[in-house]
C-alpha cells in the first residue's frame, strides 16, 4: 500500500468521512489522483461512498470495517517497533523521550492542525 493511501485511509479514521475534494487537499495530491486512489481503496474493500444526509449532491468516502482494522493494524504495529526500539535506550536516553513528549505531542498537533486546515 502507498504511503498516500495508509495516510488516507488514517485521515478518514482521525475526522471521519470527507468528500474526495478534502482528502486531496489534506494529502496533496490532485484530484483526479484522489478519485483513482479512492477507487482502488473502494476495490480493496477498504473505503466505500456514501451520500450526505445534509447534501445529496456530495457523495463522502467512508472507511470501512476492513479500513479502520487495516489503520488499527499499522498503529499496533508501530507501537510495537517503538516498544522494542525503546527497549534498546539507556536509562538517561529513556528521561529525555519522556521529558520530550510534552513538546512532541504539541508538534504532532501543530502538524495535524497545519495538514487538516481549519475545522469546518
Amino acid at each position: 500500500m502507498s504511503l498516500t493511501s495508509a495516510a488516507t485511509l488514517a485521515t478518514l479514521d482521525r475526522t471521519g468521512p470527507r468528500r474526495i475534494t478534502d482528502l486531496a487537499a489534506v494529502e496533496g495530491v490532485t484530484q483526479p489522483a484522489m478519485t483513482a486512489l479512492v477507487r482502488v481503496m473502494e476495490e480493496s474493500g477498504l473505503v466505500e461512498r456514501r451520500g450526505d444526509a445534509s447534501d445529496k449532491r456530495v457523495t463522502l468516502v467512508c472507511l470501512t470495517e476492513a479500513g479502520a482494522s487495516y489503520v488499527r493494524t499499522r498503529r499496533q504495529a508501530g507501537v510495537h517497533a517503538f516498544e522494542r526500539l525503546i527497549g534498546e535506550l539507556t536509562g538517561d536516553e529513556v528521561e529525555a523521550l519522556v521529558a520530550a513528549l510534552p513538546a512532541l505531542t504539541h508538534l504532532a498537533e501543530l502538524e495535524r492542525q497545519d495538514r487538516e486546515g481549519p475545522k469546518q
